[in-house]
């Protein structure tokens, strides 16, 4: 099994072949492909490599598959016996890219 872990986004991911992940909106074409080069840890069949933090000489490719809209999320703020009542929603823009492979 092969599986890298990547930062993207801020955030850590664990990646795979043919897998997807999802993060935030990324401005690239759908079809587009993506060279992923912050790349800190990859898992072979024969070998592991460890970054530190980076590795320098591993790429993972990806290419957009979608864009979206993430889930609804409802904030709401109210003062006591002030009738002061605020609901707000938000959606994440996201997009989702398809793992083609570690190299």
């Amino acid at each position: 099994m092969e599986y890298a872990i990547i930062e993207a986004s801020g955030r850590q991911f664990w990646v795979e072949p043919k897998k997807f992940i999802e993060f935030n909106r990324l401005i690239l074409k759908i079809g587009s492909t993506i060279l992923i080069r912050r790349v800190l840890f990859v898992k072979q069949k024969k070998n592991t490599l460890i970054g530190q933090p980076y590795l320098n000489n591993v790429v993972v490719k990806g290419v957009v598959s979608k864009h979206f809209l993430g889930p609804k999320i409802l904030v709401f703020k109210m003062k006591p016996k002030k009738k002061y009542r605020k609901k707000i929603g938000h959606r994440q823009k996201l997009t989702r890219l398809l793992i083609n492979k570690i190299e």
